[in-house]
């Protein structure tokens, strides 16, 4: 799997995780203490979050790592 597979997969869960847990962006910011441009690009693909950011997401989310990666 590239790098960009995976970022594509990564936004496609965030999003995916955001929505069932209907829940904004903003809202996922908040809790995750990033900024909503930040999620905005995550769920678009356009940055590498580092570790300790998506155990954060995954946190506010309330979902595994696996579900974010897989």
């Amino acid at each position: 799997m590239n790098n960009k597979n995976a970022l594509e997969i990564l936004a496609t869960n965030v999003r995916k995780y955001r929505a069932i847990n209907r829940m904004s962006q903003e809202k996922l910011a908040e809790l995750s203490d990033l900024t909503q441009q930040y999620i905005c690009s995550i769920e678009n693909a356009r940055v590498n979050p580092s570790f300790i950011t998506l155990v954060k997401i995954t946190e506010a989310l309330n979902v595994t790592f696996n579900d974010l990666v897989y």
